[in-house]
C-alpha cells in the first residue's frame, strides 16, 4: 500500500508581501481619497477633451478667410491655400492641440493625485488621532488603573461620542470592581469575629472533659445566635453590593404607599420603646426598584429608632416638589456633630451614642440606604436636628412619562 505524501506549497513572495502589508484605516482612507480624486480627474479630463474636440474646428476656421490663413498659423503670412490644404491644416492643428491638452492634463493630474495622497494621509491622520488615543488608553487600562479616562477634546462628533461612551464604560467597570473590593473587604472584616467566636466556643466545649449535655446545648445556642448574626450580615452585604451595582430595570413606585407599609410594620417596635411615629404623605411616584426603595425607607426608620430616646419622636414626610418625589425623616435623640455625618455613611460605622436595642444592627443600614439612593439618581442629605437627632432628606428624579 503506497502512502501519499502531500507537501504544502509555500506561498509566493508576492503573497507573503501582501500579508505583511498593514492596510490600516488611515491607509485605506488615503487610498480612497486619492482614488476618488484620480477618478474625478479622469472624468473631468474626458469631458474637457470632448468639449475641446467639438469646439476646436469652429475656433480654427475662424482664423481662415477665403483661401488665406492668418499669419499666426504655420505657412507664413497670407499664404494662399486650397480648400483641401486648409482642411488638412485644421485637422493637424486640432490633433496637435488635443495631444498637448492630454499630455499637459495627464502630467497635471498625476501631480495633483500625488498631492492628494499626501494631503489625504495628513488629513486622515489628524482625523484618526482620537482613535489612536482611545487605543493607547484602553490598552493601558487594567484592574488597577480603571480610573483612567479619555476626555477627548474638540467638537462633539462621532469619535468624541465614542470616547465618551468608553469613558462611561470605564466608569461602570471601576464602580463594579470597587463594589467587589468593598464587598470582599467588608465581608472578611465583619465575618472574621463571629467565626472566631464560634471556633472558640467549639474548642472550649470539646476540650472540657466534664462537659455535660446542658453545656453542649448552651454552646449550640450561642453558635446559633452568632450564625443568625452572620446571616443578617451576609444579607446586608449582598443588598449593599446589589445597590452599588446599579439597577437592572425600573418600574413605577408609589413612594407614599410604600412608606405607609413600612411604618405600619415599625409601630409595634416604636411603641415598645415609647417613641411616637408620625407619617404625612401626599401623592409621590418615582421610577425604580420597589424592593430596594422599601429597604431604604426601612433602614432609615430603623436608624431613627435605634438612635433615639424614650419618649422621643420620628416624623416621616412623603411629598412631591416640582414633580420630584421627596422623602424626609427626622428624629429626636442625641445630638450629632455636623462633621461626623459623612462618617455615618461608611460601612460598619455606628454613632457614638445609641439608646435603642441593636441586636440586629450590623452597621450597614445607612451605607445600604446611601447605595440605594445613588442607584436611583439621588443622595442622602444628612443634617443635625435643631434639638438633637438627625434629619434625612432625599429628592428622587421625576418619573419618565409612559410611552
Amino acid at each position: 500500500m503506497n502512502a501519499t505524501i502531500s507537501h504544502a506549497v509555500p506561498p509566493s513572495r508576492s503573497r507573503r508581501w501582501l500579508h505583511r502589508v498593514r492596510f490600516t484605516i488611515r491607509t485605506r482612507l488615503t487610498l480612497f481619497y486619492g482614488g476618488f480624486f484620480l477618478i474625478s480627474g479622469i472624468v473631468l479630463l474626458a469631458l474637457t477633451y470632448l468639449l475641446v474636440d467639438q469646439t476646436f474646428p469652429v475656433a480654427s476656421e475662424s482664423k481662415v478667410t477665403g483661401n488665406h490663413v492668418d499669419g499666426n498659423l504655420p505657412g507664413g503670412p497670407s499664404t494662399p491655400l486650397s480648400p483641401s490644404a486648409t482642411a488638412a491644416l485644421i485637422a493637424q492643428l486640432r490633433s496637435t492641440a488635443l495631444e498637448h491638452l492630454l499630455a499637459d492634463s495627464a502630467i497635471t493630474l498625476a501631480i495633483l493625485v500625488a498631492i492628494s495622497l499626501v494631503v489625504g494621509w495628513l488629513i486622515s491622520g489628524r482625523v484618526l488621532r482620537p482613535l489612536r488615543v482611545i487605543t493607547a488608553t484602553t490598552r493601558d487600562v487594567s484592574e488597577d488603573s480603571l480610573d483612567k479616562r479619555l476626555n477627548l477634546p474638540g467638537p462633539t462628533d462621532e469619535l468624541v461620542e465614542l470616547g465618551n461612551t468608553i469613558d462611561g464604560l470605564l466608569a461602570r467597570l471601576e464602580a463594579a470592581f470597587e463594589a467587589q473590593r468593598r464587598f470582599v473587604a467588608n465581608a472578611s472584616h465583619e465575618l472574621r469575629t463571629p467565626l472566631t467566636i464560634e471556633r472558640t466556643l467549639l474548642e472550649f466545649v470539646l476540650s472540657d472533659p466534664n462537659a455535660t449535655l446542658d453545656s453542649y446545648r448552651a454552646v449550640a445556642g450561642d453558635i446559633l445566635q452568632t450564625n443568625k448574626q452572620q446571616e443578617r450580615t451576609i444579607e446586608a452585604l449582598l443588598t449593599l453590593a446589589r445597590s452599588q451595582r446599579g439597577l437592572d430595570h425600573k418600574r413605577r413606585v408609589d413612594l407614599a404607599a410604600l412608606a405607609q407599609d413600612v411604618i405600619s410594620t415599625k409601630r409595634s417596635v416604636a411603641a415598645e420603646r415609647d417613641i411616637r411615629i408620625s407619617l404625612t404623605t401626599t401623592a409621590a411616584v418615582l421610577d425604580g426598584d420597589a424592593s430596594l426603595i422599601e429597604r431604604l425607607v426601612s433602614n432609615l426608620v430603623d436608624n431613627a429608632l435605634q438612635y433615639n430616646h424614650v419618649g422621643g419622636r420620628i416624623n416621616v414626610v412623603v411629598d412631591e416638589i416640582a414633580t420630584n418625589a421627596r422623602l424626609r425623616i427626622s428624629n429626636s435623640g442625641p445630638s450629632v456633630p455636623r462633621d461626623q455625618l459623612p462618617r455615618l455613611l461608611l460601612p460598619f460605622e455606628r454613632g457614638a451614642i445609641k439608646t435603642g436595642a441593636d441586636e440586629q444592627g450590623v452597621g450597614l443600614g445607612l451605607s445600604i440606604a446611601e447605595a440605594i439612593a445613588e442607584s436611583h439618581g439621588t443622595n442622602l442629605e444628612l443634617t443635625p436636628g435643631r434639638d438633637g437627632g438627625m434629619n434625612v432628606e432625599l429628592s428622587f428624579p421625576p418619573p419618565h412619562s409612559p410611552g
